[in-house]
């Protein structure tokens, strides 16, 4: 075990103390996010504003412009999101998980593409397209850009985006060094998956409900 701990810390070498734990804490307060987002939990969104508030300054450090982006977008989508989910409906309840409507899927393909493009500008003004891994981040950005997107407005398609981002950001994350980070998206990874299950019984529910 101590040769982990040791090898995980050894990639920190040249990192300063307080950036890693400033990644700890974003990591932290992270996973909570995801878990009550699980859990339906409106405490998905201070705790949500606490890491992408530190994520937004860790990555503009380490040269990831288009997650530094997503992560500002987060922070102000977790504002809306806090005011959508405890927002009540014309029967005097909270707003329930629902599918994705035909005109919420354009939108989706159109943010995403839109991000793309975006991201890509910000990229070529910068001068950042210096790296592979700049590319991936592009399209990770985009990815996570939707699912947020989804995620506030309680869509249970939100859960594919973050699966999907989420798969693709763990070698990504551990290439550049941030291994705390990386494992967070492991960890988001099956829970994602097991938010997908969750949400998709919470429709269920209702519609027998109904």
């Amino acid at each position: 075990m101590n040769l982990i701990f040791d090898w995980i810390f050894a990639q920190y070498k040249d990192t300063p103390s307080y950036l890693v734990v400033l990644e700890m804490v974003g990591v932290f307060f992270g996973f909570l996010s995801v878990w009550y987002s699980k859990k339906e939990n409106i405490l998905v969104f201070p705790t949500g504003i606490i890491s992408t508030g530190i994520f937004v300054y860790i990555l503009l450090v380490f040269g990831l412009l288009g997650d530094m982006l997503i992560n500002a977008y987060y922070f102000a989508m977790s504002v809306f999101g806090w005011y959508f989910w405890t927002r009540k409906t014309e029967d005097d309840s909270l707003v329930s998980v629902t599918r994705t409507t035909r005109k919420e899927q354009q939108w989706s393909v159109v943010l995403f593409f839109g991000t793309i493009l975006f991201i890509c500008i910000v990229y070529i003004i910068f001068d950042k397209f210096n790296t592979w891994t700049a590319y991936i981040d592009t399209v990770t950005t985009a990815i996570f850009f939707v699912g947020m997107w989804l995620m506030a407005k309680k869509k249970l398609e939100n859960w594919v985006y973050w699966i999907i981002g989420d798969v693709i950001s763990v070698p990504l994350y551990w290439y550049k060094g941030l291994i705390f980070t990386s494992l967070q998206f492991f960890l988001f990874t099956i829970i994602a998956i097991y938010g997908y299950l969750a949400w998709k019984k919470s429709i269920n529910n209702t519609l027998r409900i109904l």
